[in-house]
């Protein structure tokens, strides 16, 4: 069985970072999916798309996989870039011929 190990990001709807501490351990799609044809919503044959195991740490959710033989990849997380900015930024004075160099 093959499942991919990751840590989500935080939503759009979210201002804070909580629920992006977490790995989360979740199986390959076996079957695609498909829009149903009465409700139109999304449906697919395998169940185990439904499925997400959380660790608190990257070894933890390693160690689960390799115990039960599973084959696992890992999708790096993306780590947040935070440019210290100040409001008088916003207003800075730039002369033109400095601003195209």
């Amino acid at each position: 069985m093959e499942v991919k190990i990751y840590r989500p990001s935080k939503s759009a709807m979210q201002s804070g970072r909580a629920k992006t501490q977490l790995w989360i351990l979740e199986y390959e799609l076996k079957s695609a999916r498909k829009p149903e044809s009465l409700m139109g919503w999304t449906s697919s044959e395998d169940t185990l798309n439904q499925v997400k195991l959380k660790f608190p740490t990257l070894e933890k959710a390693k160690e689960f996989a390799e115990a039960k033989g599973w084959s696992y990849t890992v999708i790096p997380a993306q780590e947040r870039k935070i440019v210290p900015k100040n409001y008088v930024d916003n207003f800075k004075y730039i002369p033109t011929e400095e601003a195209s160099a």
